[in-house]
């Protein structure tokens, strides 16, 4: 009885196969995130100090999230998706990402934009795009703002239920972007460690119980809706590190083949602060730093080069990357 209510089941062949698929389909991100194959369920952790354009790159993700793979003839190359992006930082600019959204629809590639910029730059009032997939694009992008760890894990005890609509409006969540994890750590770790009133048996607020919440609840959204997670998260470099690192005499990495996988990535020397409950939480790890370089691409444009290193799996390069208005791209 038990095997034939099995086999009778509650969805169709067709039904399973674009659960399954859905699931497994890895996620192609923009460089340099491309690298490693992410799928749904994994969390990505972007570590590096300010600034070495992290929050960017959860832009250019959220992007391409809400992009559709095609619209009206034309490719976007997007996942059609929905996006949650919370803002523990407190600094994101939501004009930055209409502008940016806008580049993007302007031309459908990001090869064909930056090609368009580099031979005829346009101001930001003449940029031409379509009105309909813009709104669409925009309401697949769920900004929420966050400005102490309880407003934090209010919220994220509270996206099953946003999800659940969104899903009953035909829409599937891809993607949970974190803009800096750490940033209520300190104020966490200062808080006096007493429990609440009232009741002797609640859990404490210490930094460990914060974390362990957070990440439980992080955890029963990844298995509720599978998608995939990003944080950014600002390094420490404490003096000790930073003498240790003169001791051993790191030069600076020659990244004149980055991206042909022929040289030895060096790991920057920071400080981890966050506990043990979030590391282990993580299944991937790139580390992105800013260089002194710097590349013109124009007679009045220079644009900072960073590198990036991807610690967990880890590879035996770097990649060099610049960033503009229009997307990442490599460095030859």
């Amino acid at each position: 009885m038990e095997a034939k209510g099995w086999i009778t089941g509650d969805e169709s062949a067709k039904e399973m196969l674009g659960r399954v698929l859905s699931r497994a389909r890895p996620f192609l991100l923009l460089p340099p995130l491309h690298r490693v194959p992410l799928r749904p369920r994994n969390v990505l952790e972007i570590v590096g100090p300010s600034p070495s354009a992290k929050t960017h790159l959860l832009i250019q993700a959220a992007l391409t999230c809400v992009l559709p793979i095609d619209w009206n003839g034309v490719h976007y190359g997007g996942f059609d998706g929905f996006v949650i992006f919370i803002d523990l930082d407190c600094r994101f600019d939501i004009f930055r990402f209409s502008h940016l959204l806008k580049l993007r629809l302007a031309s459908g590639s990001i090869s064909e934009i930056d090609r368009e910029q580099n031979n005829n730059t346009k101001e930001r009032s003449s940029i031409a795009y379509d009105e309909e997939l813009y709104t669409l694009c925009m309401r697949r992008f769920l900004y929420v703002r966050c400005y102490d760890s309880f407003e934090f894990l209010a919220t994220l005890k509270t996206l099953h239920y946003r999800i659940q609509k969104e899903k009953a409006y035909g829409t599937c969540v891809h993607m949970l972007l974190i803009d800096s994890i750490g940033a209520f750590h300190w104020i966490d770790r200062a808080s006096t460690c007493l429990p609440l009133r009232g009741n002797n048996n609640r859990k404490s607020h210490s930094i460990q119980a914060v974390l362990e919440t957070v990440v439980q609840e992080i955890r029963k959204l990844l298995l509720l809706h599978p998608m995939l997670a990003i944080a950014t998260k600002a390094t420490l470099f404490g003096n000790r590190a930073m003498n240790e690192a003169k001791c051993r005499n790191l030069r600076k990495p020659d990244t004149s083949n980055s991206q042909s996988g022929g040289i030895t990535a060096l790991q920057l020397p920071y400080r981890e602060y966050m506990p043990s409950v979030w590391q282990t939480f993580v299944t991937h790890r790139i580390l992105l730093r800013p260089s002194d370089d710097h590349l013109a691409v124009s007679d009045d444009q220079n644009h900072s080069v960073y590198f990036s290193e991807w610690l967990m799996p880890s590879l035996s390069f770097l990649d060099k990357f610049i960033v503009k208005e229009t997307g990442v791209f490599f460095v030859a």
